[in-house]
């Protein structure tokens, strides 16, 4: 999350400018990683140039319903209790679309699924997932489980409406099109969880670590389980998540080998993560990000009521909260760049230091347990930018507890600093975006 402010304001300056140890934790080494900027040929590899070539813009009826979701897809079935999680509730077909444009040679479906809470509840996500279209057998390919830099907590904000032309202009989406278009490139298919149901309009709680986690392995599972995909049934997997979507990515690897444990996972990504949500929330207040520091609040609330947030807002912030709950993160969640977080609690509060919260802080720490695959972790490597949410010692730390427990770490930070932006936007740019990691994860998958 959070990180995924950064993400965003990347993006634009980029355009303007064109560790208790699981069983088994102990990794198989992997290559030395090539961390090294993509360059734009990388990018704009043959296959994406493709997808521009074959594609087109949609039709003024197609741009204007995708800007209007009502997908009756999104209406759940009642559950039983008894569905294994990761089961594939319903599926279906459907065109990627992007600011109004279809690309070519890609097939996609919005795949609903069962998966649990952060105490083992039963409850559905939805996510998409995208296949590219290049002669290759789907059987053969790698199956990445990406979580986007999305910090929405309102409906129809997530993965599998922004990538079926809904909400157009978020910066998650945004930074995720060079990353996407390297893994399209190397011929993954990318399985993007919502963090819930997408078409749910209650708040969404996508900043609960354990049940992202739990999403991103049961959306892997759902999509292996497609039919109509033609993935294999043991497909080589990596796990690459950004901001507050490497959350998520961050407790699925922690919680794989217990949970899912017959997923092929060979490697991690965690690319801007909050590790320690205590330290963040000091960090964002009164930054660019203290919006997305409020916002967090609310993302942990519905999986831990007993945070009881409005009942320690002032009146302003509750106004505050009730917009964001029903929001986008962009541009909802920059609104309030600088503005101290204490104004918006009674008392003139820290959200850091509310007693109410301390149990969704602690529950939500990563480092508790050590990933079983190897991990990659890039971060800002000092605190030297107004981009700098996550402090660069809380990534230290994360990395001395996944060695700790016997996890293969490489850790690989970036420069986050304003000279770097200034003498280097676009390797500024795609570092914070994760894209300098692909090929460490292509080698991994071989």
């Amino acid at each position: 999350m959070k990180a995924s402010v950064r993400g965003a304001i990347a993006v634009a300056v980029a355009f303007a400018l064109t560790f208790v140890v699981a069983p088994g934790a102990h990794a198989q080494p992997v290559p030395p990683p090539e961390p090294d900027s993509p360059t734009l040929q990388e990018v704009f590899n043959p296959f994406v140039v493709g997808t521009f070539v074959d594609g087109g813009f949609g039709s003024q009826d197609e741009i204007f319903q995708a800007l209007n979701p009502n997908d009756p897809f999104y209406q759940e079935p009642q559950l039983t209790g008894g569905e294994p999680p990761g089961t594939l509730l319903k599926s279906k077909p459907v065109d990627v679309m992007f600011t109004g444009f279809k690309p070519g040679n890609l097939d996609a479906y919005k795949l609903m699924y069962v998966t649990t809470g952060v105490d083992g509840e039963h409850t559905i996500s939805t996510g998409i997932l995208m296949i590219p279209v290049d002669g290759r057998d789907n059987a053969t390919r790698p199956l990445i489980g990406y979580q986007m830099a999305n910090d929405s907590v309102g409906p129809y904000c997530h993965p599998s409406t922004m990538w079926t032309g809904g909400d157009p202009i978020d910066g998650a989406s945004w930074s995720a099109l060079g990353p996407l278009a390297q893994m399209f490139g190397n011929g993954w298919a990318v399985m993007i969880t919502d963090v819930g149901n997408d078409g749910d309009p209650d708040p969404h709680g996508v900043f609960a670590g354990k049940f992202a986690g739990h999403a991103n392995l049961d959306g892997l599972r759902a999509a292996i389980a497609l039919d109509d995909a033609g993935l294999s049934s043991s497909p080589p997997i990596s796990l690459f998540g950004i901001a507050g979507g490497g959350v998520g990515a961050a407790f699925a690897a922690e919680r794989q080998a217990a949970y899912a444990p017959e997923l092929n996972v060979k490697s991690v990504v965690l690319e801007g993560i909050v590790i320690n949500t205590r330290d963040f929330l000091r960090n964002t207040d009164g930054s660019v990000g203290s919006g997305f520091g409020f916002a967090l609040l609310l993302g942990l609330e519905p999986w831990y009521p007993d945070m009881k947030v409005d009942e320690k807002l002032t009146p302003a912030g509750k106004a505050i909260a009730d917009e964001y709950r029903n929001q986008c993160q962009t541009p909802a969640y920059f609104t309030m760049p600088f503005v101290p977080l204490s104004t918006l609690f009674n008392d003139g509060q820290s959200p850091a230091d509310i007693p109410d919260f301390q149990r969704a802080f602690e529950d939500n720490q990563l480092g508790t347990q050590a990933p079983r695959a190897p991990v990659m972790i890039t971060s800002c490597v000092a605190d030297d930018s107004p981009m700098s949410l996550v402090t660069a010692q809380n990534a230290r730390d994360l990395v001395a507890q996944y060695r700790a427990g016997g996890t293969q770490v490489i850790y690989e930070p970036t420069d986050c600093s304003l000279q770097k932006l200034f003498t280097d936007p676009y390797g500024w740019g795609t570092d914070l975006f994760g894209m300098q990691t692909v090929d460490w994860i292509e080698a991994t998958l071989r």
